[in-house]
């Protein structure tokens, strides 16, 4: 059965996609050429061009990629938890399980905010982890459990925290142990007694 014009379309992404997320996991956005891109991929400059108008835009596509495959992953982790409690400590884990892949930490958390510019990066990091952190407060403040309503101030804050976090452990500014005792003494704070 012959391929349609879809099909083939969707293949040229994917391959777009496949080849620029591990070139630039591997060498990261500033050191994998466009034309370096099309040739992992067997495709033309023009397959480029015609997906995705550059290379920053295959990047977006890369990133956007990434995070509802982190959004999944961290939202599964937190519904397998049986309290609100329990989800929200799965749901850190699980987070700084992922950022620590090579992967998610050059193109996620090094590369996204200065290629795609802070706000863009924070736009589509809050469509992700930050609403599973709106969603977590929201079951927490109906299980009595928060000391104040829950806010968007206080999602977003918890999300700078927990990306700090990840960062100071690729880094190795701080020990896993170190960052985790930190943000649940943090966390602690929020819950009523």
């Amino acid at each position: 059965m012959p391929r349609t014009q879809e099909d083939r379309s969707r293949s040229t992404r994917n391959a777009l996609l496949a080849a620029g997320r591990r070139l630039f996991a591997e060498r990261g956005y500033a050191q994998v050429s466009a034309d370096e891109i099309v040739a992992a991929a067997g495709l033309t400059r023009g397959a480029l061009h015609h997906h995705y108008k550059d290379k920053q835009g295959l990047f977006l596509a890369v990133f956007e990629q990434i995070e509802q495959e982190l959004r999944a992953e961290i939202a599964a982790s937190i519904e397998a938890a049986p309290d609100v409690p329990g989800r929200m400590a799965a749901g850190l884990t699980s987070f700084l399980d992922v950022c620590q892949r090579p992967e998610i930490l050059r193109i996620g958390l090094l590369d996204a905010p200065t290629v795609l510019g802070w706000e863009t990066w924070r736009a589509i990091e809050s469509e992700h982890a930050f609403g599973l952190i709106v969603d977590l407060l929201d079951k927490a403040a109906a299980d009595g459990l928060l000391k104040q309503p829950p806010s968007a101030v206080l999602a977003r804050f918890i999300l700078s925290a927990v990306i700090e976090a990840a960062l100071m452990i690729a880094h190795e500014t701080a020990t896993r142990a170190e960052v985790e005792a930190s943000l649940g003494a943090m966390l602690t704070g929020v819950f009523s007694g």
